[in-house]
């Protein structure tokens, strides 16, 4: 494959033509292990136009150090599908929503998928308009 940006191919409905997508890796507290906070987070993003769909995870258990100590945390995981032109409005979003000073916000590339899927994402994850 030649440096040419195009994706690689996945199988059925797969095209080069594809936008560029990212899979969001977003931790979330979850205290009281109802969710709430990591819903309300994953709402905002997805009627902001921010991700095109967000997963929530729940049950996860955190081990991380901050600032010096090590700390457990009950956590929830937020996967979602995001353009990588949206991705630095995304961050804006989350950084802004979220209880953590510094949270978690990764964009993993994705380098490959089923083509209307990935359109999908790319046609309903957008920036805000200027």
């Amino acid at each position: 494959m030649s440096g040419s940006g195009a994706r690689p191919e996945a199988g059925p409905g797969v095209a080069d033509a594809l936008p560029e997508v990212l899979l969001a890796y977003v931790t979330v507290p979850d205290a009281k292990g109802d969710g709430e906070t990591a819903f309300a987070l994953a709402r905002l993003l997805v009627e902001r136009g921010l991700a095109a769909g967000v997963n929530v995870v729940p049950g996860v258990a955190s081990v991380y150090r901050w600032q010096g100590e090590v700390c457990e945390a009950r956590e929830r995981i937020l996967l979602a599908q995001v353009s990588a032109r949206a991705f630095a409005a995304f961050c804006e979003a989350v950084t802004a929503a979220h209880p953590h000073v510094v949270p978690c916000v990764l964009g993993l590339p994705v380098a490959a998928g089923h083509g209307p899927f990935v359109r999908w994402i790319g046609e309903n994850s957008a920036p805000p308009a200027s």
